[in-house]
């Protein structure tokens, strides 16, 4: 009976921990969306508000750290148990980055508004690949809240879209300097930010590939997994 009721208070522990990784995922997906309204409008005060919501997820960062911890020494998961604790620990890791870039981005709207740079339509380079970014973490979070590894496959291909539309823009961000240099300074920001979305579609790959690392004891990193199961 002990035994069934450690179990059981194993299960509420992790639980409790799962709902505040998803509590620190709505926080970063908010905050990417609201970095890039900033972006698209040039509103300092906004960009300074997100910047200074970044320290919010920093603690929750630190507190799942902690609990996580904690739960290892207290319960001594074993096995499947234990992989789903370092994983979650993962997680944490790749949503704190996500906060990270969202805030280069906000840091990027201030730069561009303060210095009345001229612009290179900014937002519009970066609308689309934002787009896509925004849905693949979604699209992770929600595989992490179900733990669905299909749609975590489906998701990691995704990645190369990304990849393709950050080239575009850079591609297209490098003509506009060569064409007229006044728009070098706002042309670089711009730059910061299409990688800051880059890095952050990564972030939602790795989320991606913890899940299926939980759900089917696989680590996929740096292989041709997700690649592979979409060809079967």
């Amino acid at each position: 009976m002990s035994g069934e009721h450690s179990s059981k208070q194993y299960d509420m522990d992790l639980e409790t921990i799962r709902s505040k990784v998803l509590l620190m995922g709505g926080l970063v997906e908010s905050q990417f969306q609201d970095a890039m309204i900033a972006f698209r409008s040039g509103n300092v005060a906004q960009a300074d508000q997100i910047i200074k919501s970044d320290e919010n997820v920093n603690n929750l960062e630190v507190s799942l750290d902690d609990a996580c911890s904690h739960l290892i020494v207290k319960r001594q998961p074993a096995a499947n148990d234990l992989r789903t604790v370092m994983a979650t620990i993962k997680v944490i890791t790749d949503l704190e980055r996500i906060g990270d870039e969202s805030t280069k981005i906000a840091r990027a709207a201030k730069a561009i508004s303060e210095r009345g740079l001229a612009t290179v339509n900014h937002y519009e380079n970066v609308r689309v690949m934002a787009a896509s970014a925004g849905k693949m973490l979604h699209d992770a979070l929600d595989a992490f809240a179900r733990l669905d590894d299909k749609q975590a496959i489906r998701l990691i291909a995704e990645d190369a879209v990304v990849d393709h539309e950050f080239r575009s823009v850079m591609r297209n961000l490098i003509t506009f300097m060569m064409e007229d240099p006044r728009t070098i300074s706002s042309a670089l920001d711009t730059l910061w930010v299409a990688k800051a979305i880059e890095r952050i579609g990564d972030h939602a790959k790795n989320i991606a590939e913890y899940v299926i690392y939980i759900v089917e004891g696989k680590d996929i990193r740096h292989t041709d997994y997700a690649a592979a199961q979409l060809a079967d």
